[in-house]
């Protein structure tokens, strides 16, 4: 490993919204290369809402931990993953010991970062909310409301999946739903995936994340979202339409 001090830059990339399925990512940059584009080119990186949180994978530890920072656009099953091993030595971070499930090896070497620097940088990118829209901005802080009370969506046999928002249909929110939770896919009992679409408005996000929490559980959620996953067998069983294919 070369003992040469690097500098790491982490950009948000958010595609044009005429780029439909294409998702928001988090690049790397290590002395202004990215990273990505030379080792791993079978898809985007990883999600914001993944990599930069609070406390999230990039931060560095004594212990090492392996992070995903791109995953292939079918899937990491089918076209591959880049993973780095992220450990903190003293006074620098070290990312070392790349790795594709698809690869034999990965042609990156070890990079070595001063810890002041590489966690002012995973704090500056984490905090920095600027490259959100309004609709990214509400679904982040509705998914953070609604995950500090899972009891709201309990009542109704509900456990929350996800809350997404997509460049491409910049207006709203998409709210996503297990009945009666993951744990019934873990024990092969029936299940079902429910999607509600949120109509997002110019109000200020954080009003609208704390107005769109109390109407969605107020009711039962299920009856105003529509079934987008599971099987036909499993929605007779729980007693719920199965959606019919759309033709084209």
């Amino acid at each position: 490993m070369t003992d040469e001090k690097r500098c790491l830059t982490l950009r948000v990339v958010v595609p044009d919204p005429s780029q439909r399925g294409a998702n928001v990512e988090v690049r790397a940059l290590v002395d202004g290369r990215d990273i990505l584009a030379d080792a791993f080119t079978e898809g985007p990186g990883e999600d914001p809402q993944y990599l930069l949180v609070p406390g999230g994978p990039l931060t560095a530890a004594s212990v090492s931990h392996e992070v995903r920072l791109a995953e292939a656009s079918c899937t990491e099953g089918c076209c591959g993953a880049l993973y780095v091993t992220i450990q903190r030595d003293g006074d620098y971070v070290l990312w070392d010991e790349w790795r594709n499930p698809d690869e034999d090896e990965v042609d990156l070497p070890a990079f070595r970062f001063e810890a002041q620097e590489y966690q002012r940088e995973v704090e500056r990118a984490t905090t920095d909310r600027s490259w959100e829209w309004p609709a990214r901005t509400v679904a982040r802080l509705l998914e953070q409301r609604l995950r500090e009370r899972p009891d709201w969506l309990a009542r109704w046999e509900c456990e929350l999946g996800a809350v997404s928002a997509w460049s491409w249909e910049p207006d709203q929110v998409n709210v996503f739903l297990f009945h009666p939770g993951r744990s019934a896919i873990r024990e092969d009992h029936p299940w079902l995936q429910f999607r509600m679409i949120v109509a997002v408005s110019s109000d200020d996000p954080v009003d609208q994340a704390e107005r769109l929490a109390e109407q969605l559980v107020a009711t039962d959620p299920r009856q105003a979202a529509e079934v987008c996953g599971g099987s036909p067998e499993f929605a007779r069983q729980l007693g719920y339409p199965w959606p019919q294919r759309r033709r084209a």
